[in-house]
């Protein structure tokens, strides 16, 4: 190890929190030299009946680890824990905050045209605040480390750069979520089909098909991070919070043809020691992770740990959408007195009719000011 590695600790594998530091204040905060694969075996763990590590229970996927690390931190993979300790107690303190203040009830509609925050599909006239977002609580721990990202390799903690009409596509399924809402439709302007032409036209997220954060491989979301597990010898199911979708892995079977895809794949389990290893592949066009298409071929492995978490580390390969395959990891957090709540993504939701009632009125006025009348007679 030269002397700058020495000084950053950074042998291998973007989020605000850390852009927040000064790249000189925090050099002297780093840490983590050494192996990065905890040693998970040996530990004393609950099992079935059959001898197999059991995982059955409620964990929380939350982190506030980003998935990709700051383009600045480079290779520097982890952070001391007394710092990240102080960056918890930042967070926790700022949430709270968030969690008790309470909007104006007063407050005027947004401004025609919108308040021009279009962040998630916002649309300019206001999406979650503060108070409904819960991605986690801390940053994530691994054997008393704590990494600056889940993504580990590449060495720089960074998704391999996509290839080339990947964003175009993505860009064209999730029209409804960046066109920029100026009050009129602008969308007539351009040829070819609009992001509001009916429901099918609407991201499919909007129209809760699929998670709003990544299922295979599973990825910390802005909230509805709760997993329960059930397991038996033949079968694992993996229940989601997020838009309620039951995860079904087939132990030692194989892969169904091509013909029949699933929004979540076709995983199939079997064991390497006390390690869960499970291969996904056969999605649809489409699927949770942003980017993927139907080439995507995913493999984790859940390892259990001494308090009752789970190890969770994962490798994407999409050979038309990435240049190369990526990896992560962090810790899934057993959470035996929670529940997973059902989740009624259209109950009570008029906003679907709503978008497309607008659309149509906006549509109905759209140049309306520009035409000229034509009179009758000579």
């Amino acid at each position: 190890m030269n002397t700058d590695q020495s000084i950053l600790c950074g042998r291998k594998g973007s989020s605000a929190l850390f852009n927040l530091l000064g790249v000189a204040a925090l050099a002297v905060l780093l840490a983590g030299c050494g192996d990065s694969e905890p040693d998970t075996s040996g530990v004393d763990i609950k099992r079935t009946p059959s001898g197999k590590p059991d995982f059955s229970g409620v964990y929380d996927t939350g982190t506030l680890t980003p998935l990709q690390r700051p383009e600045w931190l480079g290779e520097t993979e982890y952070l001391y824990p007394w710092f990240a300790n102080t960056l918890n107690w930042a967070f926790e303190v700022a949430a709270d905050w968030a969690r008790t203040s309470e909007s104006d009830p007063d407050r005027e509609a947004p401004p025609a045209g919108g308040d021009g925050n279009n962040t998630a599909g916002a649309g300019g006239v206001g999406g979650y605040n503060l108070f409904y977002i819960d991605p986690g609580s801390s940053l994530g721990e691994i054997e008393g480390r704590i990494p600056t990202s889940i993504i580990y390799d590449p060495p720089d903690g960074r998704q391999p750069a996509t290839l080339p009409a990947v964003q175009g596509r993505m860009g064209n399924v999730y029209q409804s979520f960046i066109h920029e809402n100026t009050g009129e439709a602008t969308w007539l302007d351009s040829d070819g089909p609009g992001p509001f032409d009916g429901p099918e036209s609407l991201a499919p997220s909007e129209r809760c098909l699929i998670s709003f954060g990544a299922t295979v491989p599973t990825i910390s979301s802005l909230y509805n991070n709760h997993k329960r597990i059930v397991q038996t010898d033949d079968y694992v199911m993996i229940l989601q919070e997020m838009v309620h979708d039951a995860r079904i892995i087939r132990m030692y079977g194989e892969h169904t043809p091509d013909i029949n895809r699933k929004w979540l794949g076709d995983s199939i389990g079997r064991w390497e020691g006390d390690t869960l290893v499970v291969e996904t592949r056969g999605f649809r066009e489409l699927s949770s992770l942003p980017g993927a298409d139907e080439n995507l071929h995913v493999v984790e492995r859940f390892s259990p740990m001494a308090d009752g978490n789970i190890l969770y580390d994962f490798t994407v390969t999409d050979e038309t959408v990435w240049e190369a395959s990526w990896s992560g990891r962090y810790v899934w957090q057993s959470k035996p007195q929670d529940h997973v709540y059902e989740y009624a993504c259209h109950e009570g939701n008029y906003a679907m009719g709503n978008i497309l009632r607008g659309a149509r009125l906006l549509e109905s006025e759209y140049g309306q000011e520009e035409s000229v009348p034509v009179s009758g007679g000579n």
